[in-house]
């Protein structure tokens, strides 16, 4: 994913939970939906960091001496001024781009 074309607002909002009754009647089910899509959006950006991060990875045995990278150091902090992907996944929801369904509800015969 491009984070770098993601403009949300890096503070809290109170949400309305009513409004996210609209989509889904189920305010619990509301919340894990958002809260799954949050953790494969929180995974999927520490992969990306860590592959990133690895290619300035030095193989030295004597770890008394630290190296500053500048280009490591613009990357972090790249990846701490995005916004949270919990805000991401409440706007994915809020935009319908999170595809859903519990299983449970689905009928069987419907095949």
């Amino acid at each position: 994913m491009d984070y770098r074309h993601l403009r949300f607002e890096n503070t809290t909002i109170t949400r309305d939970l009513k409004k996210f009754e609209e989509k889904n009647k189920n305010q619990y089910e509301t919340i894990a939906i958002i809260a799954k899509r949050a953790n494969q959006l929180s995974a999927e950006m520490k992969e990306e960091l860590t592959a990133k991060l690895q290619e300035f990875t030095v193989s030295n045995d004597n770890m008394d001496e630290v190296f500053e990278n500048r280009e490591q150091i613009e990357v972090s902090k790249f990846y701490e001024k995005l916004p949270k992907s919990t805000l991401i996944a409440i706007n994915e929801f809020i935009n319908d781009k999170i595809y859903f369904r519990n299983p449970k509800k689905t009928d069987i015969n419907q095949f």
